[in-house]
């Protein structure tokens, strides 16, 4: 039985146009078909984020894999949050940290992947220690960045408080580095 046979829907062949969408610079973006040329790093944590999980369940192929290993370049090589021409950051949003994080970008999303993924490469160092800062006196992360859109189940109290969801997945960001692989 194929991934998209149990999903009901034909996943391979979206992994297939995704594995060909892969730009240049080793990412994806969403505006291509509009003349984008660069990737967007919401974009290439969205598809990192799906073939890694498409992988898990097939088994992936080396192809599959090669891919994930350039868009995972394509954020280490700009830590992920700096642009790569300048070294500034990229995004100011991106340094809050949201749940749930639709289709945006933060940090915390990136190295949440990269934690599932078990990468561990030293330039997500400052990405962590973006995380260490962040944490409260009382051990907590904050809301930062709520997004916009419909809300069916309340999950936070609101930007500027403590989050729970923020501060499980920094916690086991932190807990994933800070033990040796």
């Amino acid at each position: 039985m194929t991934l998209g046979a149990y999903f009901g829907a034909d996943v391979d062949d979206l992994v297939a146009r995704l594995l060909t969408d892969r730009l240049d610079d080793g990412g994806w973006n969403c505006g291509t078909e509009d003349g984008s040329t660069v990737s967007s790093f919401a974009s290439t944590i969205n598809v990192l984020e799906g073939l890694l999980e498409y992988e898990r369940a097939t088994g992936g192929s080396e192809e599959l894999r090669a891919a994930r290993r350039g868009g995972e370049q394509y954020l280490l090589d700009r830590s992920l949050f700096r642009r790569r021409s300048t070294g500034s950051v990229a995004v100011e949003a991106w340094l809050e940290f949201s749940f749930p994080t639709r289709w945006q970008y933060d940090v915390l999303r990136a190295l949440e992947y990269f934690r599932v993924a078990d990468v561990r490469d030293p330039r997500l160092g400052e990405a962590i220690e973006l995380v260490r800062r962040k944490r409260q006196d009382d051990g907590t992360w904050l809301l930062e960045n709520t997004h916009p859109g419909a809300v069916h189940v309340e999950l936070e109290q609101g930007d500027g408080r403590p989050s729970r969801w923020n501060t499980l997945r920094a916690t086991r960001v932190l807990s994933w580095w800070d033990t040796p692989g």
